[in-house]
């Protein structure tokens, strides 16, 4: 009988040995969330553009910078969040050629990047947006957050100025 009791627990180690060594080389693959944006994540995505997203990441290629899209999960409100980086020789120089669809409303984003600038997104196209542009190094950086509804229940203007400026904190954060 004794021999049985020795042989059940050390049948028992074994397999709780097992077990957690499972466990351990599982558990990495299950808790693994893609994020294939670099700059961002699709949770703070989400919380900048006040609904849950899904986002896209297209790598640079030649003279094409890469580009993270998130877009709004349920299709009921289109909005949607972009960021570009390109890597420039004159880093200020490109910054500022991207900054000219500003205009003169361009307003300073103190303390991001080497320096940055925020405007409408595109005021043509009746859309309510933010656009910011900046520099970190020799990386440049275009941010867009907009909305394509009519009558936007959380984007309203002084909240996107706000979100423009946290995003364009996170991603300058990141590229230094």
């Amino acid at each position: 009988m004794g021999n049985r009791t020795g042989y059940s627990r050390l049948i028992a180690r074994i397999l709780s040995g097992i077990s957690w060594f499972l466990f351990v080389v599982a558990m990495p693959n299950a808790a693994h969330a893609e994020n294939s944006c670099p700059w961002l994540t699709e949770a703070t995505a989400s919380g900048l553009i006040g609904v849950e997203s899904v986002g896209s990441f297209i790598p640079a290629t030649g003279e094409r910078p890469a580009v993270c899209t998130f877009t709004q999960k349920d299709h009921a409100r289109a909005r949607s969040l972009t960021i570009a980086v390109e890597i420039a020789n004159d880093s200020h120089a490109r910054m500022t050629a991207l900054a000219q669809a500003c205009g003169s409303n361009a307003g300073v984003l103190n303390a991001i990047g080497n320096e940055a600038v925020y405007c409408a997104a595109d005021p043509h196209r009746g859309e309510l947006g933010e656009r910011a542009v900046g520099r970190v190094r020799d990386k440049v950086f275009t941010i867009v957050i907009d909305t394509k509804a009519k009558d936007e229940p959380v984007l309203s203007r002084d909240m996107l100025k706000s979100r423009i400026y946290t995003a364009a904190e996170q991603v300058a954060g990141n590229l230094f």
